[in-house]
């Protein structure tokens, strides 16, 4: 419990021991077979921690701190520790920036784990928007380990906005993923062919992979032309893609709305799924979809799925 403040697990059931007997002298601490030596150690260790103080009396004895006030104190002079650090680490910071101006634009990304690293730690440091071009092939052990950065970082207000290509929404277990981070907060779209994957922090960072062998290599590109061309191609290919899904409890201001479950069905239909793979999905009969989805299409004037889901983006049923 105390190993964070730098008390190991010897001194700190030393600390333990005194908290229930304590006042006691050296000699009595040794009676459970610890050395003196190892004692004086252990005791110097608390001292200076703030967990325990000597009596001035003679035999002198050993006084626990309350642990209330001496985890307060502790937390309190470890925080003032890191806060000292980090201003000393300012120089570090200074020959950093002074380094970029001489750094390249463009650099590669080697190997399949440190592609990984890379594109989890570039969400990490995301301050507010992350834009993402998704595309198979995926790298199958960082797919889940994305998901959970992307739901930590949208949580603490990073927005998330994701073109997918309808070929990666083909696999069941993807559809699902898009599906709850859209529950969450990401902005989703589809488009049948987006031309690359890339991943865009900031407007001032992005990664492009561009080798997919086992030896996987990206493209990390820094603030230049190549980077604002990219970003360019993507409010581009935001606007020609349909929306998959809007927000929970999204409605637009046109007179007649669609449920959450209109909405899920259009999502599906954009990611190219056929009503009897969504009959599968929702636990529902390819006759009872075929009803829901011929009903939607009525309710929005279309005549074709396209259609649908072309009026549904225009009237904001889907964000």
């Amino acid at each position: 419990m105390l190993e964070p403040f730098g008390i190991d697990e010897g001194t700190e059931a030393l600390y333990r021991e005194l908290l229930t007997r304590p006042d006691r002298t050296l000699s009595e601490l040794a009676e459970n077979g610890t050395t003196p030596a190892r004692l004086r150690r252990q005791l110097r260790v608390l001292e200076d921690a703030g967990l325990v103080t000597r009596t001035p009396s003679r035999p002198v004895r050993h006084r626990p701190t309350p642990p209330a006030l001496a985890i307060d104190v502790l937390a309190a002079r470890r925080r003032q520790e890191v806060e000292s650090a980090r201003l000393a680490a300012g120089p570090l910071v200074e020959l950093w920036e002074a380094g970029r101006d001489t750094e390249p634009a463009v650099q590669v990304v080697q190997g399949s784990e440190a592609n990984v690293q890379r594109f989890l730690q570039a969400q990490r440091i995301a301050r507010t928007e992350v834009l993402t071009l998704d595309k198979p092939p995926y790298v199958i052990e960082g797919v889940s380990r994305q998901a959970e950065v992307q739901l930590e970082r949208m949580t603490q207000g990073v927005a998330y906005r994701t073109i997918y290509d309808r070929a990666s929404l083909a696999e069941p277990r993807q559809m699902e993923t898009a599906r709850a981070l859209a529950d969450h907060g990401e902005q989703a779209r589809v488009l049948p062919d987006v031309p690359l994957k890339a991943l865009i922090i900031d407007g001032s960072s992005a990664l492009v992979p561009v080798v997919f062998s086992p030896e996987r290599h990206t493209v990390a590109l820094q603030p230049s032309p190549l980077l604002d061309g990219l970003i360019a191609l993507f409010e581009a290919l935001w606007r020609q893609a349909t929306p998959l899904w809007a927000p929970p409890h999204t409605h637009s201001g046109s007179g007649e709305q669609l449920s959450d479950f209109d909405r899920l069905l259009l999502g599906y239909a954009a990611a190219g799924c056929t009503d009897e793979l969504v009959a599968r999905k929702t636990n529902l009969n390819q006759r009872t979809i075929e009803r829901h989805m011929r009903r939607i299409m009525d309710t929005l004037g279309a005549r074709t799925r396209f259609q649908a889901g072309l009026q549904a983006g225009l009237q904001g049923h889907l964000g």
